[in-house]
C-alpha cells in the first residue's frame, strides 16, 4: 500500500487509510505500508510500515498539494521500489497521487492496481487555492486518467467521485465505501462530556455549538464566524467550541474570529486525539459543518452522524450525498441563512431531536462498521478476480451495498524492526479500531499480500 501522507496523523485522508488497512487486515489480507517519514507509529496485526528518507529540512507537510510533496513523493517512490524489489506482492493498493506510483508498479510486476480515490487530483487546486494555471490542471487532469484507467478497481468515498471515474472511464470497477467505520464502542460516557465543558470552562446549561476537524479554507470557517456573529446578538449565552487546528492555523483563526467580534464567545480547543472527540460531540447541542467548497463528503460528518446531536450544515454537494432535510438542518451558504440554522437548532428542541434522532438511525443502518467491512471484502474480491471485459459504453455493474504477526516500522536504510509485543494503545487512533478484530471464515483461502 502506497499512501503520500504523514501515518498516522488525525485528519482525513490519514484517517481513511487506518481504517481501510484496520478492515483488511481484519479480513485476512497482509499489508506493507509505504509512507511519509512523518506521523505516528501504528502497530496491528497484520500491517508493517516502510517509511522513506525525509528531504532535509522538512518537519511536516500541510494538508493538500504542495511543493513539499515533489522531493517527498522522489523518495517515496523509490522505497516503493525497493519494497518490490525485496518482496512478492499479490497487489498494490494506492491512495491519492501515490497512485501514479502504483498504478506504474503494479504494470511492471503483471499484478492488479487499487486505486483509492479521496478526492479528485484537479479539483484539490482549486478546493486549496494552490494554482490557476491551466497547463498544471492539464496535467492533473492527465495524471488522473492515467491512474484510473490503469486500475482494475478504483474505490471512492462519495457518490461524486464515481461520476468522476465514470466521466473518465465509463467501464472502470468501481467501488463506493463512504468514510464511515463506525462502532459502538466509539461512544462517549456523561462523565467524559462533563469533563470535556469542565476543562472548557462552560456551565452545564451553556449552549454549545461545535466544530470539529482542519482550518483549511474550503472548510468555511469564515462563514462560521460572520454567522455565529448574527447568533450571538440572538443568543449571548450560546458558545462556538472548535476542535481541530494546527497552532499557526488556530492563530490565524483567532484573528478572524476577532475581527468578527465574536472572540468572547468562541473557544479554541486546538487539535484533539481522535478518542477525544464522540465527548467533544456528546458535550456539544449544535454540531456545524460550514465547508463552502468542494464535493466529498467531511469524515466528520458520519461521526456527527452516530453522535445523534442536530447537525447544520450548508446545502451544498458535499453534504446533501449523504445529508437530507430529515437527517440534518441544511442551509443557505450565506452567514444569514446558517445562522438562522444554528438559531434552528438551539430553539426549536422538538426538531433538532427528530432530526438528531433520524441522523443516528442512519449511521446505525447505511453506515454500521459490517456495511464498511462487506464493502471492503468487496473491492478485494473485486481486485483478485478474474479480469472482465466489458464493451464500451456499457460500464461494469456497480457493487451494491448488501493472523498473528505483530506490526513493524522500517525507516530507509535502517533494519527493520520486530513489532513484537502488545501494540501500543495510540494517542490519536480511537480506542474501538485498536481493539476491533473480525473474523472470517474464508480467511486462509483469500489472504493476500498488499504494497
Amino acid at each position: 500500500m502506497i499512501a503520500p501522507e504523514p501515518f498516522f496523523e488525525p485528519r482525513g485522508t490519514p484517517f481513511s487509510e487506518f481504517h481501510r488497512i484496520r478492515a483488511m487486515t481484519a479480513l485476512g489480507h497482509h499489508v506493507d505500508l509505504v509512507t511519509y517519514p512523518f506521523g505516528e507509529d501504528v502497530a496491528m496485526p497484520g500491517l508493517r510500515v516502510f517509511r522513506s528518507l525525509r528531504p532535509p529540512f522538512l518537519r511536516r507537510v500541510k494538508i493538500g498539494p504542495s511543493f513539499a510533496k515533489i522531493p517527498l513523493d522522489a523518495l517515496l517512490t523509490l522505497t516503493a521500489i525497493r519494497r518490490v524489489l525485496s518482496a512478492r506482492y499479490d497487489a498494490i493498493h494506492s491512495h491519492e497521487e501515490g497512485g501514479v506510483i502504483g498504478a506504474a508498479l503494479a504494470a511492471l510486476l503483471r499484478v492488479p492496481h487499487l486505486y483509492d480515490m479521496h478526492s479528485s487530483l484537479p479539483q484539490q487546486l482549486t478546493n486549496f487555492a494552490f494554482s490557476r494555471s491551466r497547463l498544471i490542471r492539464r496535467a492533473f487532469l492527465a495524471i488522473e486518467g492515467f491512474i484510473i484507467r490503469r486500475s482494475r478497481v478504483v474505490i471512492v468515498i462519495c457518490p461524486s467521485l464515481e461520476d468522476t471515474v465514470r466521466a473518465i472511464e465509463p467501464r472502470a470497477q468501481t467501488v463506493l465505501i463512504e468514510n464511515a467505520p463506525g462502532s459502538a464502542e466509539d461512544q462517549a460516557t456523561p462523565a467524559h462530556a462533563a469533563d470535556v465543558r469542565g476543562a472548557l470552562g462552560l456551565e452545564p446549561s451553556t449552549p454549545v455549538i461545535l466544530y470539529t476537524g482542519t482550518f483549511e479554507a474550503y472548510q468555511g470557517l469564515d462563514l462560521l464566524f460572520e454567522a455565529m456573529a448574527i447568533v450571538q446578538r440572538v443568543r449571548p449565552n450560546a458558545r462556538l467550541v472548535l476542535a481541530g487546528g494546527k497552532p499557526d492555523q488556530v492563530e490565524r483563526a483567532r484573528t478572524q474570529a476577532r475581527a468578527a467580534g465574536i472572540d468572547a464567545v468562541t473557544i479554541f480547543a486546538g487539535e484533539r486525539p481522535a478518542s477525544e472527540i464522540p465527548a467533544y460531540l456528546l458535550a456539544a447541542d449544535v454540531l456545524v459543518s460550514p465547508r463552502s467548497r468542494g464535493t466529498n463528503t467531511p469524515l466528520k460528518i458520519y461521526q456527527y452522524l452516530r453522535s445523534g446531536k442536530p447537525i447544520v450544515a450548508t446545502r451544498l454537494l458535499t453534504h446533501t450525498q449523504v445529508l437530507t432535510d430529515d437527517t440534518a438542518i441544511l442551509t443557505g451558504a450565506t452567514p444569514q441563512a446558517f445562522a438562522d440554522g444554528m438559531l434552528a437548532a438551539l430553539t426549536d428542541v422538538n426538531r433538532a431531536t427528530s432530526v438528531g434522532r433520524r441522523a443516528r438511525e442512519l449511521a446505525e443502518t447505511k453506515y454500521s462498521y459490517e456495511a464498511y467491512l462487506e464493502r471492503t471484502r468487496q473491492a478485494c474480491d473485486a481486485l483478485t478476480a478474474p479480469d472482465i471485459l466489458y464493451p464500451r459504453g456499457a460500464p461494469p455493474p456497480r457493487l451494491t451495498r448488501s493472523g498473528s504477526a505483530r506490526g513493524s516500522s522500517e525507516r530507509e536504510g535502517a533494519s527493520e524492526v520486530s513489532g513484537g509485543g502488545a501494540p501500543r494503545t495510540l494517542r490519536n487512533v480511537p480506542r474501538a479500531y485498536q481493539e476491533q478484530n473480525v473474523t472470517d471464515p474464508d480467511l486462509a483461502a483469500r489472504r493476500k499480500d498488499l504494497v
